[in-house]
């Protein structure tokens, strides 16, 4: 029954995150910790499910038109570079520090959306007058970062799209999952020395990935302003969860 309830979850994840360009690893961590044989196997089947999600939804915004490919291909190998190389220090500093720091940023980015905004945000052709250096810098600070904790962070680099390189909300959301998939392929990687608990990995795919086509074609439904809100309310959670996350693993 433990199982079951872990794969409904991972569905559940899979469709919001696919609706709104992220993975939410931070969710469904913690439930596939509870049926994992160890928490380095959680772990690594964990981002490989946010890999395969990533990639399913990222099927539906490839068929729409929702990439980014030239922003894509700025942003993915710095973040995978950050990723690698956070893998490699995550034994340096404690978690529990990066994933309260982690957390707070997603509330603050969650509020930032939500709030009304005096003009808004204008619609771009993919390319038209993107900052490529805060994609790059981004990618990096953030790939670091989840390598780090062991998680993507989609959810760092949704606002980042927003707010710093200035994508289209749609198109930010399609490109967002493409970077995710190079990323969690590489978190893998990292993870496999250590060990993964690949039949789990392969039950948390086959749950989400209905899930994330389902969110996924979803998106275009939604107009670019409430896109937008949705996207702040799921930040707003994930920071949440990362917070009390980071509260019980000091306790």
């Amino acid at each position: 029954m433990a199982l079951v309830a872990v794969l409904a979850w991972c569905f559940a994840v899979a469709l919001a995150g696919g609706l709104v360009g992220l993975v939410l690893g931070n969710l469904r961590l913690p439930a596939l910790l509870l049926v994992a044989p160890n928490p380095a196997a959680g772990a690594g089947a964990n981002i490989g499910v946010s890999g395969v999600a990533a990639l399913a939804a990222s099927i539906a915004h490839v068929r729409a038109g929702r990439i980014n490919w030239r922003l894509f291909g700025w942003m993915a190998p710095p973040s995978v570079a950050g990723a690698i190389a956070g893998g490699y220090a995550s034994g340096l500093i404690p978690d529990d520090g990066l994933l309260a720091v982690i957390g707070l940023t997603l509330l603050y980015f969650g509020v930032d959306l939500l709030r009304p905004k005096a003009r808004p945000t204008p619609r771009r052709e993919p390319g038209e007058h993107l900052n490529i250096r805060a994609a790059v810098l981004s990618g990096l600070g953030i790939g670091l970062l989840g390598g780090l904790v062991g998680l993507i962070l989609g959810a760092l680099r949704m606002p980042a799209l927003l707010r710093y390189v200035g994508e289209n909300a749609q198109r930010a959301v399609g490109t967002n999952l493409v970077v995710g998939v190079c990323v969690g392929a590489a978190g893998v990687i990292g993870h496999a020395p250590e060990g993964v608990d690949w039949e789990l990995l392969g039950l948390g795919s086959a749950a989400s990935v209905p899930g994330a086509l389902i969110g996924a074609r979803l998106t275009g439904r939604l107009s670019e302003a409430h896109l937008v809100r949705a996207i702040g309310v799921v930040l707003i959670v994930a920071g949440a969860a990362t917070l009390l996350q980071a509260f019980l693993g000091s306790r």
